[in-house]
């Protein structure tokens, strides 16, 4: 059976749906930066998703072709991942979508390293045809954090992001969101197959204690 990351680091994928505090260890991800409304029909949010997924499979199924990475295991492609925010705005206005500033990531298993994404990349663009320049292979140490499962549309976040704080103020911590350290999304629902309020996203907020 394939490597699962949901599975195997549920702690910090699989979250239940109240408030917890986590500290995330650092891990290698593709990456592409953007800006601008994600719902924005073949918009820059739309194809930078197109382009992790092109390396993320070209990646998965390297052990089929003559390439070889030292360590590898067979795995499940990890869910689609984002890091939000806008300027001047402190935390996320989700009523004016069309100032944001993204990093879409999808994470790396650990045995995959800059050179294995460097010919990812190649690989994919000669044989889809496609332009991967804006990819990126990027570190992240997010450290001290609180999580939540959020259920329902994301629109209806600011309410879950309320529970949140609430539970920070309470156990004698407080929001560290900072240029570095960003408002986090894991998706875990397939929007296309799935209705709205069904939905199931991650969200993680870096924070520190007072």
């Amino acid at each position: 059976m394939a490597f699962d990351f949901k599975k195997e680091y549920k702690e910090f994928y699989l979250p239940k749906d109240k408030p917890q505090i986590v500290t995330v260890p650092k891990a290698n991800y593709i990456a592409v930066r953007g800006e601008g409304d994600p719902n924005e029909a073949d918009g820059a949010y739309q194809k930078a998703v197109g382009v992790l997924y092109a390396i993320a499979y070209t990646l998965k199924m390297s052990y089929k072709t003559g390439y070889k990475m030292e360590g590898f295991y067979e795995y499940v492609v990890p869910p689609l991942e984002g890091f939000w925010w806008q300027d001047g705005v402190d935390g996320i206005d989700y009523s004016d979508k069309s100032t944001f500033h993204w990093i879409s990531v999808i994470r790396l298993p650990e045995f995959v390293s800059k050179a294995d994404f460097e010919w990812a990349v190649k690989q994919a663009e000669q044989k889809k045809k496609m332009d991967l320049s804006s990819a990126e292979y990027m570190t992240i140490d997010e450290g001290l954090c609180v999580q939540i499962m959020h259920i329902g549309p994301f629109d209806e976040e600011p309410a879950t992001v309320e529970k949140m704080d609430r539970y920070l103020a309470e156990n004698g911590y407080e929001n560290d969101l900072t240029s570095k350290r960003l408002h986090h999304e894991i998706y875990l629902s397939d929007a296309r197959k799935v209705s709205p309020e069904k939905w199931k996203t991650v969200i993680r907020h870096p924070v520190r204690k007072i």
